[in-house]
């Protein structure tokens, strides 16, 4: 795993190398880039993949004291890290689950020469519906992170309807990879601050605002939704790649949330077709 030193601290990253296009694929709270192995196993001979692990509970290197962990803070630090890479125009942003990429897309366009959104917040879904509402309400509460950790340790509990992980996947998430997301916020009292002062900055129109700005985003985007998701509106889908000037749409049956492990064939095929169509 290599690092890289940024303005908020170090950042593990993934780098399968290559002369490939560049893919940056961005996970979402309380995963890490394990969430993508299957897509990268797809892609990773044809394209450059870069996966990094973003201070969202889960990562493992600490950040320097004081920080920005706002949402914006953490949308400019996808960019800065591109830039320290120095990614050209030709790279592509691969987003699921948070609403980061739109954010960056919407304040920096030049740096989101094209963009992938999958199953990601936006509009008014902010926080997202059932476990994204579950997280944030914890983050209100003091020991509150602590609390719901502990609780999705416990792995019966997470195949219990409608919560966590299990309202995010069509099938189980499995237990090694939650295992690994969790065990940060287990056992690091400062995993779980970055944690909980991420979640205590949002504020619910920040996501209208940047889609607003995207009106205006000229470069090609590609939207993929699964058919059967709980938590990401499948309508908000549609309606982001319609608002999208050179957006277009694609939606996966057997699928919710966690596109990269529902459905990572067909992520994967959506993402290379869209790569070699919108080519230079």
């Amino acid at each position: 795993m290599a690092q890289i030193e940024l303005t908020a601290g170090p950042i593990e990253y993934e780098d399968t190398g290559g002369s490939g296009t560049p893919l940056v694929l961005l996970h979402g709270l309380v995963q890490d880039g394990s969430v993508w192995r299957h897509v990268v196993e797809d892609l990773g001979d044809e394209f450059r993949c870069l996966v990094p692990t973003l201070p969202y509970g889960s990562h493992r290197v600490p950040l320097k004291p004081g920080a920005e962990l706002t949402p914006p803070a953490m949308a400019r630090l996808i960019g800065e890290f591109a830039d320290k890479l120095e990614l050209g125009d030709d790279a592509v942003f691969v987003e699921n689950d948070a609403g980061r990429l739109q954010q960056l897309a919407a304040e920096r366009p030049e740096r989101v020469g094209r963009m992938v959104v999958a199953g990601c917040e936006t509009f008014d879904n902010y926080p997202p519906r059932a476990g994204g509402k579950m997280l944030d309400a914890a983050a209100r509460v003091p020991g509150g992170i602590a609390f719901l950790v502990r609780a999705l340790s416990v792995r019966a509990l997470r195949r219990v309807p409608g919560t966590g992980y299990a309202v995010m996947a069509h099938r189980p998430v499995p237990h090694d990879l939650i295992d690994r997301w969790l065990r940060p916020l287990r056992t690091d009292s400062e995993a779980r601050a970055v944690l909980v002062r991420y979640l205590r900055a949002t504020h619910k129109a920040e996501m209208m605002e940047a889609a607003d700005a995207l009106r205006t985003y000229e470069r090609p985007a590609l939207v993929v939704w699964g058919k059967q998701d709980k938590m990401m509106p499948p309508a908000h889908g549609r309606r982001l790649a319609e608002l999208l000037p050179k957006g277009r749409l694609v939606e996966l049956d057997a699928c919710r949330t966690l596109i990269p492990l529902d459905r990572p064939d067909g992520l994967a095929a959506a993402i290379r077709e869209f790569v070699t169509a919108t080519a230079a």
